[in-house]
């Protein structure tokens, strides 16, 4: 597996192009927008895409995620469907902060256990949340690599001032769900720079060990 981060929209997110290096077969993780600027990437390494794969239903994650999958004839799966209520009114997110941004109906809502294959991939598709209800993370164990949208950040956790986040969910989706996947797993978060669960259980300010110890 190879993994690149292709950063979109003027919020700066982390759209994750991965592929199977067995297979040349790819996936784009959250193309929000910026659709020029990610074909362009992808043809630039040759990857066949195989499909879309969305966290959540914020538009810069995914606001042109269904103009793309109609364009390129790719099936979009993910987020859960308690995210649904989000990408019914991308439309008007869209308007409301200036960005191109499109309903659509994923070909597949996902659930905590499902498994998603991009090549000869199989990536653990991990329910989490609290930055938005419908919130999933993916995780390819034998890379030790994590895709996790706005659920963590180097030093910082995602949001929970939104319609139907909720704080208490985020911290335990993080410990119960992302610290049992190991220290030593690398994480891409939806903006800003990658790291590792280990780093983050000893410094990250909200999430650390000893700051949850200290409650």
């Amino acid at each position: 597996m190879k993994a690149a981060i292709i950063p979109v929209t003027p919020l700066q997110q982390n759209c994750t192009l991965f592929w199977c290096t067995e297979t040349n077969k790819g996936a784009l993780v959250d193309p929000g927008g910026d659709l020029d600027k990610l074909k362009a990437a992808v043809a630039q390494t040759g990857v066949e895409l195989e499909k879309l794969l969305v966290t959540h239903g914020h538009l810069d994650h995914c606001g042109q995620a269904g103009m793309l999958a109609q364009e390129l004839g790719l099936k979009i799966e993910g987020p859960h469907e308690d995210d649904r209520f989000w990408i019914e009114k991308l439309d008007g997110d869209g308007a409301r902060y200036g960005m191109e941004a499109h309903s659509f109906e994923p070909d597949r809502w996902l659930v905590d256990g499902d498994i998603v294959t991009v090549g000869n991939l199989t990536l653990d598709v991990i329910h989490c949340p609290g930055h938005t209800p419908g919130h999933v993370i993916f995780h390819h164990q034998p890379s030790r690599l994590a895709i996790v949208g706005d659920v963590l950040f180097q030093g910082s956790i995602g949001r929970t001032d939104f319609p139907r986040g909720n704080h208490a969910d985020l911290i335990n989706a993080i410990t119960t769900k992302l610290w049992p996947l190991g220290d030593d797993v690398t994480f891409i978060p939806g903006h800003g720079p990658t790291s590792q669960f280990g780093y983050e259980r000893k410094h990250n300010a909200f999430v650390a060990d000893d700051v949850l110890a200290a409650r």
